[in-house]
């Protein structure tokens, strides 16, 4: 079988719940003296990190990921919890003198958010030999990480000829106008929320049609009303499905893309293959952390069939 390189971020995830609206204590017209707390009854931690979510995601799914990323001191539990799913870890680079990356996500009844991430060990991770694995590998995602790991993981999947999604996440803040056109020119597709896909718009200087003259195709993800896949030619929407109850959803666009993956790898069209993730998505919501301890694949399949009319190919799917 196949691999599929996974390079992001590896974190542990501390959840905040607000009981309220975020919006209710920011006023737009004093922003200059913003100075807000919000009281949360709620507090969890988890593992997580796009890198990883996505490696565990792809895992439930039956696919194999070679995870690329950095912990600190404190990451090898996490690490030993990643190879008991079968997930090929030797690429992980451990660091001793620093912590794991963290990130703090507030949540409020809107599903509005606000984080804060600190890097940790991955600030000063590198990127590994890949000489022996190039042979093993179908397609790779790289998502957000360390800013120069991002572009070193993007040149190495162009010169390796490895079809890369660039998924640059909040990083498209750190990384500069070249660095964002090279990395969409060296791509195979990219994707991003809505948010983000405002951000990289504005910065690159770039419309959907003029990001389509760089790479295959671009998809805007938008929560619970689905995403949006560009392609040459053409713009089809894929409605999100709808989970059985809703408890958090971090992690959802992680699950998206590991179905998104799956699905390329195996040389599905691209909605057919965005209607999978959408479906592990949902499944990711209805619980609390981004890590599923297990889900059935059959239940997937139905839920997608149930929502879009047709029957997604049943596994293996690489």
């Amino acid at each position: 079988m196949k691999k599929i390189l996974v390079t992001g971020s590896i974190a542990y995830d501390v959840l905040l719940n607000y009981d309220g609206s975020f919006t209710d204590a920011i006023d737009p017209k004093d922003l200059e003296h913003l100075s807000v707390s919000f009281f949360s009854p709620h507090y969890a931690k988890h593992h997580g990190g796009t890198g990883a979510n996505i490696a565990w995601n792809l895992r439930l799914l039956g696919t194999d990921p070679l995870l690329i990323g950095t912990v600190g001191h404190d990451g090898g539990s996490y690490i030993a919890l990643l190879e008991e799913r079968g997930i090929d870890t030797k690429q992980i680079e451990v660091l001793k003198d620093h912590v794991t990356a963290t990130a703090i996500i507030g949540t409020d009844t809107a599903e509005r958010q606000i984080a804060f991430f600190h890097p940790g060990a991955d600030a000063h991770g590198h990127w590994p030999d890949l000489q022996d694995d190039r042979d093993d590998l179908s397609y790779a995602v790289v998502g957000p990480r360390n800013a120069k790991l991002m572009l070193q993981a993007m040149r190495w999947c162009r010169d390796a000829k490895v079809p890369c999604l660039f998924d640059p996440g909040q990083l498209v803040i750190g990384l500069s106008k070249d660095e964002l056109l090279s990395s969409i020119r060296g791509s195979a597709g990219v994707i991003a929320n809505a948010y983000e896909w405002s951000l990289l718009s504005e910065k690159i200087g770039a419309s959907v049609d003029g990001v389509l003259k760089m790479a295959p195709f671009l998809i805007v993800t938008h929560g619970e009303a689905g995403l949006t896949i560009f392609a040459k030619k053409s713009a089809t929407a894929v409605r999100a499905c709808r989970p059985d109850h809703l408890v958090n959803p971090t992690g959802a666009g992680d699950a998206l893309r590991a179905g998104l993956l799956t699905g390329l790898s195996a040389g599905w069209e691209l909605p057919t293959a965005a209607m999978l993730g959408a479906s592990l998505a949902s499944f990711v919501v209805e619980q609390e952390g981004p890590l599923i301890d297990h889900v059935d694949i059959e239940e997937i399949l139905q839920r997608a069939e149930a929502t879009y009319g047709k029957a997604l190919p049943a596994p293996p799917y690489i």
